[in-house]
């Protein structure tokens, strides 16, 4: 039986807020680690500017490893093969934009 919220909600439109939600929370995700890594960064610097090369490979690391794992969970729960190839490309792209504003804001 069908949840009745769900029923009135065309097949479309549910994929639709479902990608939005997607988007929204992979936008959210780049965030946090653009901001951790705009905070570290200061961190760093204040205290101890010797260890901001590997401060640098450290977080670049870490935000590799937290996108292939999020980009790979999606891909192996994904229903079909579209929707994680247009997941997988919108993060990486997201990725590329985090990395330069990063990188803009504090070099």
């Amino acid at each position: 039986m069908k949840n009745p919220a769900q029923a009135s909600v065309p097949a479309g439109r549910a994929e639709e807020r479902r990608m939005k939600v997607e988007i929204c929370a992979l936008a959210l995700l780049m965030t946090l680690l653009g901001t951790a890594y705009v905070k570290g960064y200061d961190l760093v610097k204040a205290r101890s500017p010797e260890h901001l090369p590997q401060f640098y490979l450290i977080m670049a690391t870490t935000r590799m490893l937290i996108i292939l794992t999020v980009v790979g969970t999606y891909v192996l729960l994904a229903d079909n093969r579209e929707d994680a190839m247009h997941f997988a490309l919108a993060c990486f792209g997201m990725y590329v934009v985090m990395m330069a504003a990063t990188l803009a804001l504090r070099h």
